[in-house]
C-alpha cells in the first residue's frame, strides 16, 4: 500500500535531537514527524542508508512500482515491511543513474517477503552488472540474532543470499557505501 511507503531524511544530528521527515507517496506533503508515525509498532521496516557520495534511485517494486525515490549521500529511505498481493514480497531496486530500472542499468535489489508466520525473508542481488562494484553493503537486521549479508566489495559473493529472520518486527537494513 502506497500509504505505507514512506522516504526518511535524517539531518546529521545526535539521536535525541534528530527529527525525521516522511514523505509518503506522491500526492501526499512532506510532514516532520517521528519515524515509526503511521507504521504498526509490530511490523519492522526494510530501510536503506546511503552512506555513498552519488545520489541512490530507489523504485519500490511489487504489484506496482512506487518511485523514484531519490537518496542523497546521509539520506534514508524506509518502508514497512508489508505482503504484496500479487509478488508476495517487495523489491527495492536501486540504481545510479535515474530512471536506472527502465533503461538496463546496472541494479542492486534489496527483496523481501513478509510471510504469515510473522517471519521475514530478505535478500540482495544484481542485476545487468553492479551497480555499487568496489563499495561495501551490508543488510543487518535489528535482531542480532538474525543473518547479516555482506557484499565486501559490492559483488555478490557467490550463492544464494535468502536469509530469514524470525521475527518480522525487528528492521532490516541496507547500508550503502558500508564501513
Amino acid at each position: 500500500m502506497l500509504a505505507k511507503l514512506v522516504l526518511l531524511a535524517f539531518a546529521a544530528l545526535s539521536p535525541l535531537t534528530s527529527a525525521a521527515v516522511i514523505r509518503r507517496a506522491p500526492g501526499i506533503r512532506p510532514v516532520a514527524v517521528s519515524p515509526r508515525q503511521g507504521t504498526s509498532p509490530s511490523i519492522g521496516l526494510a530501510s536503506i542508508v546511503n552512506n555513498c557520495n552519488e545520489t541512490v534511485h530507489i523504485w519500490s517494486v511489487g504489484q506496482n512500482i512506487a518511485g523514484p525515490f531519490n537518496i542523497n549521500r546521509g539520506g534514508v529511505y524506509a518502508e514497512q515491511f508489508t505482503r504484496d498481493p500479487v509478488s508476495g514480497g517487495k523489491a527495492l531496486k536501486l540504481t545510479l543513474i535515474p530512471n536506472g530500472i527502465f533503461n538496463g542499468a546496472a541494479q542492486t535489489i534489496f527483496a523481501y517477503n513478509l510471510d504469515g508466520t510473522g517471519k521475514i525473508w530478505y535478500d540482495l542481488s544484481d542485476v545487468f552488472g553492479n551497480a555499487f562494484t568496489g563499495r561495501k553493503l551490508v543488510v543487518t537486521s535489528a535482531d542480532p540474532t538474525c543473518p547479516t549479508i555482506t557484499f565486501p566489495n559490492g559483488v555478490p559473493p557467490g550463492g544464494s543470499q535468502v536469509k530469514v529472520c524470525p521475527d518480522a518486527s525487528k528492521d532490516v537494513t541496507l547500508t550503502l557505501c558500508a564501513a
